[in-house]
């Protein structure tokens, strides 16, 4: 199994997230935001959490254009399988690989704390070995965090069941309270907590850890 970790000027969750694909099993080529194309033999795009460009124009916005972005798409494209993790989450909705968008917090205040995610669905390779329902403490630090789509688009995800992640007590504003979102085919994931900061007992949790396992296993059994 292979993972690719996206590095852009203003990344600063890069290594953490290439080492949480490591502890799951992963080998991890290192990428960066002008490569024209991904590694040979990528399964899965690691796009990390940040201040990608240092957040000028819109969050992400500048980092959706980047020359690795349009193989990042052609990734997608093909059925591989990417996760965005808070400014990679506004990448990949900056990029269109994911509806909605990221804005600022409804207290106009950055956010580092623990949060309590509820896991909506299990129907993903992001979310298999989780519990429907089942309540996980995952770090937060983000200013543009709040997630706003359309009423049509809100309740397609959700009708779809492609809402991931919610807030247990919403902390940024997020509409119906979602923290992670899944592309139609449900091998795209984004969400704004941080999974790869809750995988390893001497950070403090391990909740995140079951993520990078559970696409592992699928990987590995595919």
């Amino acid at each position: 199994m292979k993972a690719a970790v996206v590095t852009f000027p203003g990344s600063n969750c890069d290594r953490d997230l290439a080492v949480a694909f490591e502890q799951a099993g992963f080998q991890v080529a290192r990428v960066w935001h002008k490569d024209a194309d991904l590694p040979a033999g990528v399964d899965v795009v690691g796009i990390p959490g940040g201040f990608s460009h240092g957040d000028y124009l819109r969050c992400g916005a500048i980092a959706a254009r980047a020359p690795v972005m349009a193989a990042v798409q052609r990734h997608a494209d093909r059925g591989g399988f990417v996760l965005g993790i808070c400014n990679g989450f506004q990448v990949l909705t900056e990029a269109g690989l994911l509806p909605g968008a990221l804005m600022r917090n409804a207290g106009l205040k950055f956010i580092c704390k623990p949060v309590t995610l509820k896991v909506e669905t299990v129907d993903s390779a992001f979310t298999t070995d989780y519990a429907a329902g089942q309540h996980l403490a995952v770090p937060v630090a983000h200013h543009d965090g709040n997630y706003q789509a359309d009423a049509e688009t809100l309740d397609r995800l959700e009708g779809e069941g492609r809402v991931a992640f919610s807030y247990a007590e919403n902390p940024n504003g997020s509409a119906r309270g979602i923290a992670g979102v899944l592309s139609a085919n449900r091998r795209v994931l984004g969400m704004m907590p941080h999974p790869e900061r809750a995988a390893d007992p001497r950070l403090g949790g391990t909740d995140g850890s079951a993520l990078f396992r559970a696409l592992a296993g699928q990987l590995a059994t595919a």
